[in-house]
């Protein structure tokens, strides 16, 4: 018997940073009930950013956020909007962009049904690839730059970068049990 993606409880989702080279990405699983608005949640912690700009998903050409009215900043209220009303049968690919100032644009895949594992809680992480860049460094392009200058102790603003983000930055670091013990406070 074929399992359809709306049969199974949960759905195991990959996001990847747009551009980002080698890519930076994430692999995790979320009930099919997840509102839009969880998952940006969900997003925001598994990536590693901070949630201090504005954010929207995009499916065809329907887009979906927060509404912000006196700024006229018209969309969809991702708050009345699941998951599973966009994935009744087949994978799909959502596009979320995050800070419209920098362009942080990750593409969110709905790879699969899965089903529940006794003693997990859920939304859960299991795996990923190296670090989410600095919030305000901007976009790809500024993170590739700063990684360079990062990476030139010759470099002029070689200190004055190490400073900006605490001293150290590692670029192919990735904490998949910090992110899961962040992921617990979702409620």
């Amino acid at each position: 018997m074929i399992r359809l993606l709306r049969d199974y409880p949960l759905y195991q989702l990959k996001v990847t940073l747009t551009d980002s080279k080698p890519a930076i990405w994430r692999r995790f699983q979320v009930k099919k009930e997840t509102t839009l608005l969880k998952l940006h949640q969900i997003l925001q912690i598994v990536m590693g950013w901070d949630d201090t700009h504005l954010h929207e998903f995009r499916i065809g050409d329907l887009r979906f956020g927060e509404p912000v009215p006196e700024e006229d900043y018209d969309v969809i209220d991702e708050r009345n909007v699941s998951l599973s009303q966009f994935a009744p049968s087949d994978p799909i690919t959502l596009e979320y962009l995050y800070d419209f100032g920098d362009g942080w644009e990750h593409e969110v895949f709905i790879e699969q049904g899965v089903d529940k594992k006794p003693g997990v809680r859920y939304p859960v992480c299991i795996e990923g690839a190296r670090a989410c860049p600095p919030e305000d460094v901007g976009a790809i392009t500024g993170y590739e730059d700063f990684l360079k200058v990062i990476r030139n102790r010759r470099h002029p603003e070689h200190e004055d970068m190490l400073a900006w983000i605490g001293g150290h930055f590692d670029p192919e670091a990735f904490d998949l049990k910090a992110v899961n013990r962040l992921l617990l406070r979702i409620k």
